[in-house]
């Protein structure tokens, strides 16, 4: 077997592939005597055909099938022998085809990028450290009861936090739209549910009060037929409810699964649950900082090929999380290419410190991270169990871990800053960067 490479762009590779006739060859006759000992023809028995016969019949199939099986395994020992390493499957083109001679065709494909990870004394970590203070829980604690708010029917005039059950229909221009009316629907006045002055404008109702409301829709209003426009309402007031928080009671803690100990021992349920909360939030926003970094001092150039499956997978999660009709290929690939991007430069980066720094999965630590998880379930050990039972979940739980290795790898030589804030400021979501 013959072979040539040649690059044609940092990535991309054009190897051209002779394969001798005999070869070829051979491998035709194995498949013309494999079909001759079941061939069914008539006039002769099963195995007794002559090849002659059989050659007339199957030569073609034959030779067709034992190309593209040759094509096949050429190519892989062709990079095998270049010690190659292909991002994606080849576009093969056949020079030389014809029976009785050599078969020659060129595939051309991209390969993952050669590079050392470097830079990490330059990559700066602001690393939180927080606790969960007295306050902190109790502000928890009113944020889960109010979670937990029923409506009790009152007799008076409707006031903010208040749930009102309305029927209302909306016309634009004095016609009625999509979705500008409904009948029996439950709104919590300050929920900020519907669109600008709605809310405001029912506040003082009372039950059997219709109001009418002269709006307008916002101007980045989702539903750009109705963008910018005059809105006028007829709310019809149909019951009015206050608010009234759960007691910290036994039935309260119940709900959270907590049936023994009481107020004390709900407390401790929730301080732990918000001590993991903080834990991750921290160790996530430590990750963020350490990929950022790893991006900006390692810029590689990304195969077109694994760009385009990540783009695909975006597409697909896309339908999957919010539904509808559409198909995955017809959403357009520039809403993603720049998170694919960004994956597909992390994913070979973590690849390559793994490598380098010949990580393997902690198993202690995969033990630890299972635990914390079932920590969070009524019963952990069956968590635990279900976990090593399943070899897929595992695995997942493995390569997260892996990632928390190669962070650590670089926190050993970045340079880290130790910044003490708040509960809540460490548990905040971090602001998505701002579009240059």
């Amino acid at each position: 077997m013959q072979v040539s490479v040649e690059n044609t762009s940092a990535l991309e590779r054009r190897m051209t592939i002779g394969v001798p006739v005999e070869r070829i060859e051979t491998e035709v006759n194995k498949r013309l005597q494999q079909t001759a000992l079941r061939a069914k023809i008539p006039g002769f028995r099963p195995g007794k055909v002559p090849m002659s016969v059989i050659r007339q019949r199957y030569e073609v199939a034959a030779r067709q099938e034992a190309l593209g099986e040759l094509i096949q395994a050429t190519f892989y020992e062709a990079v095998a022998e270049h010690k190659l390493n292909p991002a994606g499957p080849p576009a093969v083109e056949p020079k030389a085809f014809e029976k009785g001679e050599s078969l020659e065709y060129t595939a051309t494909f991209e390969v993952y990028p050669e590079f050392q990870v470097a830079g990490f004394e330059a990559i700066a970590i602001d690393r939180l450290q927080a606790d969960v203070a007295d306050a902190d829980l109790d502000k928890m604690l009113d944020i889960l009861r109010k979670q937990n708010t029923r409506f009790e029917t009152v007799e008076r005039a409707a006031q903010l936090d208040d749930q009102l059950t309305i029927d209302f229909s909306g016309t634009v221009e004095g016609e009625a739209f999509a979705g500008g009316s409904a009948a029996g629907t439950q709104l919590v006045l300050g929920s900020k549910r519907m669109i600008p002055g709605f809310e405001d404008g029912l506040v003082g109702a009372k039950v059997a009060e219709v109001r009418i409301l002269s709006l307008t829709f916002p101007a980045d209003y989702q539903n750009l037929e109705l963008a910018g426009k005059a809105v006028e309402f007829s709310v019809t007031v149909n019951a009015v409810a206050e608010p009234e928080l759960p007691e910290l009671n036994d039935e309260f803690f119940a709900l959270f699964g907590i049936k023994e100990g009481g107020l004390e021992g709900f407390r401790t349920e929730v301080r732990k649950n918000m001590e993991r909360e903080l834990r991750q939030a921290i160790k996530s926003k430590v990750k963020n900082q350490v990929m950022d970094g790893l991006l900006a001092a390692n810029p590689i150039e990304v195969p077109k090929a694994l760009l385009g499956s990540e783009v695909d997978r975006l597409r697909v999660q896309a339908v999957q999380q919010f539904g509808g009709n559409i198909k995955p290929d017809q959403l357009p690939a520039e809403l993603f290419e720049e998170q694919a991007k960004r994956r597909v430069e992390l994913g070979l980066i973590v690849a390559e410190v793994v490598k380098q720094f010949e990580l393997k999965p902690d198993e202690s630590r995969v033990r630890e991270m299972i635990q914390e998880m079932a920590s969070a379930y009524q019963e952990p050990e069956q968590v635990l169990s279900w976990y090593y039972k399943n070899d897929q979940q595992l695995n997942e739980v493995r390569s997260v871990v892996l990632e928390e290795q190669v962070v650590d790898t670089v926190l050993q030589k970045a340079k880290v800053t130790d910044i003490q804030v708040s509960y809540e400021e460490a548990v905040k979501p971090a602001e998505a960067p701002q579009a240059a």
